[in-house]
């Protein structure tokens, strides 16, 4: 992969229902959690509109490159966040990563 802007999305579904308040806490803390990641930008919580998608919600943020992206993958923030808040309410995801073509 080459060393460009690398974007990360991840579209998914709560176990919750659409507009129950723990979706909205979900949503909220995910965005505050993960952007204090050093690397993380743009990001972006997403509602998904279409009838030909099965998942709800989208995280969308960027990184400058594989070693910055890497590097939140590892960090512990998270892999805290993953473990006592996405393993444990999220119901079904798909994880796309792509990196902008100039």
């Amino acid at each position: 992969m080459n060393n460009g802007i690398l974007r990360h999305m991840v579209y998914f579904s709560l176990k919750y229902p659409v507009d129950a308040p723990e979706t909205a806490a979900f949503l909220k803390d995910g965005e505050r959690i993960l952007t204090s990641i050093i690397g993380v930008k743009e990001f972006e919580v997403l509602r998904q509109v279409s009838p030909k998608c099965d998942f709800h919600f989208g995280f969308s943020m960027e990184f400058d490159g594989q070693e910055a992206f890497d590097t939140y993958m590892n960090h512990p923030i998270h892999q805290e966040f993953v473990k006592q808040r996405w393993e444990t309410e999220v119901a079904k995801f798909q994880e796309i990563d792509v990196v902008k073509e100039n």
